[in-house]
């Protein structure tokens, strides 16, 4: 049930992330979901797309992409429902590298990413919890 992402290193310079998103868009690929991380030097543009192949072949010739594997869980649109899957995490002691949100427009639904060390260990226990995964975007 996991889905990739595509990390983008790119230079801490203006215009850098502008020149990446036209590309991307420039090409057909529609973007699903987006995180930014920055520190002094550079920053590490986090994206679901709608191709992840196309899009790593696009922009591997300029800047530095990986692909990585990450769970979306489905959650209610409401107050707490982060929580509740934050807690099941927590209580079973599974550690997140990183997380980031966004809605699907197909069905209105909210979702947050999780970058963990094991995602079939955390989608089992989500599953077993009652949660349910995106697995195409």
């Amino acid at each position: 049930m996991a889905i990739q992402q595509i990390s983008i290193f790119i230079e801490d310079r203006q215009g850098q992330m502008a020149d990446v998103i036209k590309k991307i868009a420039d090409a057909g690929i529609n973007i699903r979901a987006l995180s930014v991380a920055d520190s002094r030097d550079f920053g590490i543009l986090r994206l679901i797309v709608s191709d992840t192949a196309k899009t790593k072949e696009l922009l591997e010739e300029d800047v530095l992409v990986k692909v990585t594997d990450v769970i979306a869980v489905r959650m209610d649109d409401i107050h707490g429902a982060l929580y509740k899957i934050l807690k099941v995490l927590e209580d079973a002691q599974i550690n997140l590298d990183y997380s980031y949100a966004f809605t699907a427009s197909k069905d209105k639904g909210a979702y947050v990413v999780f970058r963990v060390a094991d995602n079939e260990a955390a989608e089992k226990l989500l599953s077993e919890k009652g949660f349910t995964f995106i697995d195409e975007v």
